[in-house]
């Protein structure tokens, strides 16, 4: 296989009447294009659902395969070796990353010119990083083409520093940047049996094909080959760099090698290690660490809710049924530094993650996976949409869908939203310490805070009601009262038990003024102690 450099390659399509395209280095060879369009995709994608899985893994060299984390971290990608970068007329730029440790899936790139339909392979040549002080051995990597592990869509490249927008890397997973410029929670191509007991599947992006964009142009689209051994999928990626962040049009059809159980589309994952209503989860100096501190959902029916995340001592998994849903997201709500102090994370620039269905998505639910986690280094949170239909093997699904990485949605009720979900000791008068209580007296205070304009003009002698319903106990203490720091209304009530069940239960609240509903709806999970803990 010759691998050719800008110059070579660019005389040798000229030769052949087809146009250079801008500088990458190892463009593949004239001879390897080869015609490409998401027709083409599609029909891989379904011949290869139609043959027996085959893993993608391969065996690398031990200096890849034994790097640790920190030293796979050294390697760069030349910046002026970027995908696009031998015409100044280009802002956007593709670099790669190397594979090495635990990515051990080569992932093949293609070079999609839009004029003549045709695609060329990029391949890999160790000519194309720097590994400074990465302790790797060129040796066994020179002529071999390894492939790559993932790829990074840059906004530009000046002076060799990259501005990232967003990066595929490792199984299905990719992410993006909003206008803060802090990575956070990643999306997922498909999630396959997750938080089920014969275990989760992980599908992977085997194949990228990249359009060459429009000089000056602020959108690209990519298209990308899905493989597992139930489904394979083909999609197109239409990413728009926005003000407020990146904008991913998303369109997938999966090909089923198999039933699967739970499938999930527009799946997506982030960290909630403690916050406002689990202040004491974890001994941390932080008073909140988060990516996310809610799953926000617009339901086909029009009606907002709001689940603030939760992190459970053991795995929890709700689904919360709807039909053509409007749209769902996890939410990184809260962007005040001060409730963070934190300067090396900068979790309160952390964005948010909107799916806006651009088809019909029919009947089916929205699944949240809650895991415990003691540290922030781990993703433990999960959402999905579950398909309402069983997925059967040799099924052809069709899905569209719309990403928004933004710092919040890009819809918001008309109605008052939640703030703030808190917790404490029950059954006590405010800002009084109890002396002995026995088990019985026991009870849990839980406060919800809502802003927003419906709750902003209301009249001083409104009579707003909680309207609260719960899974399991009864209500003791109830009001509803006006909030004036928060120029906003706080719901305050106690749960109490009346079993010795530990198991979580359900909560649900909103406001209202008569028959006049004044807010989304706060729903809540929570796990009550065992009768031996129930003491203040």
């Amino acid at each position: 296989m010759h691998r050719r450099t800008l110059l070579k390659t660019s005389l040798a399509l000229a030769s052949l009447g087809l146009p250079g395209l801008p500088a990458f280095a190892r463009l593949g060879d004239a001879s390897e294009a080869q015609p490409f369009d998401g027709e083409r995709l599609r029909q891989r994608a379904r011949e290869l659902a139609g043959r027996p899985y085959e893993s993608h893994v391969e065996t690398l060299p031990a200096t890849l395969a034994d790097l640790e984390p920190l030293n796979y971290q050294k390697i760069r990608y030349d910046p002026a070796q970027a995908l696009w970068s031998g015409d100044d007329a280009f802002d956007l730029r593709m670099t790669f990353f190397h594979v090495g440790m635990h990515f051990n899936v080569p992932v093949h790139m293609h070079a999609l010119d839009p004029d003549t339909g045709m695609a060329r392979p990029i391949h890999f040549s160790p000519s194309l990083f720097d590994y400074g002080q990465a302790g790797v051995d060129r040796a066994p990597l020179t002529g071999r083409d390894l492939g790559f592990a993932g790829f990074v869509l840059a906004s530009a490249i000046r002076d060799g520093h990259v501005d990232e927008a967003g990066a595929f890397l490792g199984a299905s997973y990719f992410r993006f940047l909003d206008k803060n410029e802090q990575y956070g929670l990643s999306a997922r191509g498909l999630a396959v049996n997750t938080a089920l007991a014969s275990g989760e599947e992980f599908p992977d992006f085997t194949d990228f094909w990249f359009v060459q964009p429009e000089p000056g142009a602020t959108t690209v689209t990519v298209y990308a080959l899905l493989d597992s051994p139930s489904v394979t999928g083909a999609y197109r990626f239409d990413i728009d760099l926005r003000e407020q962040g990146a904008v991913l049009d998303v369109d997938m059809t999966l090909f089923t090698r198999r039933p699967i159980e739970r499938l999930g589309i527009a799946p997506m994952t982030s960290m909630f290690l403690k916050g406002t209503s689990q202040s004491q989860a974890r001994d941390t100096i932080h008073p909140q660490i988060h990516d996310s501190d809610r799953l926000e959902m617009w339901r086909g029916n029009g009606e907002w809710i709001c689940r603030p995340l939760f992190n459970p001592e053991t795995l929890q998994y709700n689904a919360f049924s709807d039909e053509n849903p409007r749209g769902f997201g996890l939410v990184q709500h809260d962007h005040d530094f001060d409730n963070y102090r934190d300067d090396v994370a900068w979790y309160n620039r952390r964005p948010s993650l909107w799916v806006e269905p651009t088809s019909n998505w029919g009947a089916g639910e929205i699944a949240l996976v809650e895991l415990p986690t003691m540290g922030e280094t781990v993703d433990n949170i999960v959402a999905f949409w579950i398909p309402g239909d069983p997925v059967e093997a040799g099924q052809q699904l069709d899905y569209g869908y719309r990403l928004y990485w933004y710092p919040l949605p890009p819809v918001s009720p008309s109605l008052a939203q939640v703030d703030k979900t808190w917790t404490g000791m029950g059954n006590v008068p405010e800002g009084w310490i109890p002396g002995d209580r026995s088990p019985e007296e026991y009870a849990r205070r839980f406060a919800v805070d809502f802003v927003g304009d419906t709750l902003d003009e209301l009249p001083d002698d409104a009579d707003v009601v909680a309207d609260i319903s719960i899974s399991r106990g009864r209500l003791g203490m109830v009001q509803a009262r006006r909030f004036e720091p928060i120029d906003g209304y706080r719901a305050i009530f106690d749960w109490i038990p009346e079993t010795a069940s530990d198991e979580p239960l359900s909560m649900r609240l909103y406001l209202r003024d008569g028959d006049r509903t004044l807010t989304e709806t706060w729903l809540y999970q929570w796990v009550p102690p065992k009768p031996s803990e129930r003491y203040y």
